[in-house]
């Protein structure tokens, strides 16, 4: 099946989001889709699979005009579309979840063993959809798609929120499918398996098409540049060094919480980054979680510049300390994505039980507005909800909304995940800004890379304990993954 776009466009409030975009789909081949954080690339998907209707062009399949109006139509096309977090019904069992939309389709069991025999994976057909780990929910939407005839699989950000050996477990499957006929669109921010996977890789960049080529005659490099249409620092900023008697405004003290958490000790001094690495389970965001009041600690004591922080006092008594979370999810914890932008901005600095404080709304929007202007943060308007923003306009929304505080601690879980090389950078530089200016940093991540390129230190957590400490300078990638259980 061949599927083609030709000159979309689509616009949010005035904002172009795509311009003129046409673009060949042939069958049997996996096609990447690369571009910065609002550059039009998830419009462009949902586009695809009926989820947006676009102001101009058409898509054709087989070269005969559709009209996507839902994702249903899309899916009588044989176009379907998996996102990173998994559009499964949580309460629903694996098996209802996969012939979800199919509710007179027979042998339901034997075609369910048939998928995953064809796809490899190892999934309980009884089990609650809701209660699995990420990795295993996007599997089932999969399988749904595969189960729905899909020809055309879009795969959005597949592996952004998955380990690196999930990841290329998932990426594997996109060739496989490939070699058998179907088309696999693969929209991802990490270049290196976009070059490594796919046979065509499209640049976007303003929502327009830049250029399409054979991955095979594609650098990182010049990707990179392509893609943000100048030269791209991937360089680590260098944090400024810790003041000599800098005081510790962040330290725990034997921090536990059942097995996921066990007896975690540490301290993070002002204008000091601490990097926390460890594989996934590992107690990274189980810790954060504690530190910031947002699950009850079994035992052990907090402390935000020498005041203990309440067991029983949850985040509020955390940010009235001066501590502030960036939350691994954005869409989950982060941000209120049916809000306004401008709202999600000036959360934290609403007036909160205090009573008839009344919110002048033009000093919020102009406050809103300078903080948005300052991240970078780019759009479809800040009065039109946050979902409208890309992942990584999203992301600078769930820093900007704790730098109006301007916080003593900043926690920060998986800062940079789902997001392209140039908020990347933007990030990182924002993350040692911080800490120049006083700023305690915990940072917690995935990317052994990121943790050793930002981190004046790096503590490493296996089985929800410290496993060890590594120094700036002193450590390399091996030696955080063996202090991590991996080697």
């Amino acid at each position: 099946m061949d599927v083609a776009l030709d000159r979309i466009g689509k616009s949010y409030g005035g904002t172009a989001v795509l311009r003129e975009v046409t673009l060949d789909l042939p069958g049997g081949r996996v096609h990447g889709v690369v571009g910065e954080n609002g550059a039009g690339k998830s419009t462009l998907a949902r586009v695809l699979c009926g989820a947006v209707r676009p102001d101009s062009g058409r898509v054709t399949v087989d070269g005969a005009p559709v009209r996507l109006r839902a994702p249903r139509d899309a899916l009588r096309h044989g176009i379907a579309l998996v996102t990173q977090e998994g559009a499964i019904v949580p309460g629903l069992s694996v098996l209802d979840n996969v012939f979800l939309g199919t509710p007179h389709a027979t042998r339901r069991r034997e075609r369910f063993a048939a998928l995953l025999d064809r796809t490899g994976f190892d999934l309980p057909a009884a089990a609650r959809a809701g209660d699995l780990p990420l990795v295993q929910r996007q599997r089932t939407e999969i399988l749904r798609a595969l189960a729905h005839g899909a020809r055309l699989l879009v795969l959005d950000e597949p592996t952004a929120l998955l380990p690196r050996t999930d990841a290329a477990l998932l990426l594997a499957l996109a060739r496989r499918l490939a070699a058998d006929g179907t088309g696999i669109v693969l929209i991802s921010h990490r270049l290196e398996e976009v070059l490594d996977g796919c046979d065509t890789v499209t640049v976007l960049r303003d929502g327009r098409h830049v250029s399409t080529a054979p991955a095979a005659d594609r650098t990182a490099g010049g990707l990179l540049e392509e893609i943000a249409g100048r030269p791209v620092e991937t360089r680590y900023p260098e944090p400024e060094p810790v003041p000599a008697g800098s005081p510790v405004l962040l330290e725990a003290r034997e921090l536990s919480r059942g097995d996921a958490v066990r007896g975690v000790s540490l301290r993070v001094r002002a204008g000091e980054i601490v990097g926390l690495a460890g594989l996934v389970g590992s107690g990274r965001t189980e810790t954060l979680r504690l530190l910031f009041g947002a699950d009850r600690r079994d035992s052990g004591e907090v402390r935000v510049a020498g005041r203990p922080l309440r067991a029983r006092g949850g985040p509020a008594a955390a940010i009235a300390l001066g501590m502030a979370l960036v939350p691994e999810s954005r869409a989950e914890h982060g941000l209120v994505l049916v809000r306004p932008t401008t709202e999600n901005l000036r959360m934290t600095a609403l007036p909160g039980r205090r009573p008839l404080r009344v919110v002048r709304r033009g000093a919020e929007r102009r406050a809103a507005q300078a903080t948005a202007d300052g991240l970078g943060v780019r759009g479809t308007g800040l009065d039109r909800p946050a979902w409208t923003l890309s992942g990584g306009n999203q992301q600078r929304a769930v820093f900007g909304k704790w730098l109006v505080r301007r916080p003593r601690v900043l926690l920060a879980d998986e800062p940079t995940r789902g997001v392209d090389v140039a908020a990347k950078a933007q990030i990182h530089r924002l993350v040692t800004d911080l800490a120049a200016r006083g700023t305690a940093v915990l940072v917690a991540s995935s990317e052994v890379e990121e943790v050793l390129g930002l981190a004046h230190r790096v503590l490493v957590m296996r089985g929800g304990a410290i496993a060890g400490e590594c120094p700036r300078g002193a450590a390399r990638a091996g030696d955080v993954l063996a202090l991590a259980g991996l080697r």
